[in-house]
């Protein structure tokens, strides 16, 4: 399994991954905020934005990055497929897309979210340290930043 750019004709396998761990995502908790996900991914994709790591076609790890904010926006990987590196090769690609001479900034879930140990762990691994308390989508993240 490699690391690439998102193309169109991955959509059908991305979103079926995204609706797989949607409950994991502040944001995605209804049909029609997983709709406005689907056209953000379609614009992310477009702009080549967008990393996805595949078996066989189906999509089971995803990443999208914002050059212009210089940040990782979206991170998630098939339960199925955890603990294979396909986080880590995620990161790594996206981390030679963006400007490694600037702060690059990523946001999840706070310390003492249960949900936030692999995510935190990941980001830490590359350097990524602890930033200001945020609220996104109405939830408690916290922002991690990784200097030049």
């Amino acid at each position: 399994m490699e690391v690439l750019f998102g193309m169109p004709s991955d959509i059908d396998s991305w979103m079926k991954l995204v609706k797989k761990v949607s409950w994991n995502f502040p944001g995605l908790e209804t049909a029609d905020r997983i709709e406005e996900h689907k056209q953000t991914v379609m614009k992310f994709i477009n702009d080549n934005l967008a990393l996805c790591v595949k078996e066989a076609d189906e999509v089971v790890g995803v990443l999208l990055f914002s050059k212009k904010y210089n940040m990782i926006c979206c991170l998630a990987v098939d339960p199925a497929y955890r603990n294979k590196r396909i986080a880590s090769e995620l990161m790594e690609k996206a981390l030679t897309e963006l400007d490694r001479s600037k702060n690059i900034t990523v946001s999840t879930f706070r310390e003492d979210d249960i949900r936030g140990i692999a995510p935190r762990a990941l980001y830490k691994k590359y350097g990524f340290v602890e930033d200001e308390l945020i609220e996104e989508f109405g939830y408690p993240n916290q922002r991690f930043i990784l200097h030049p």
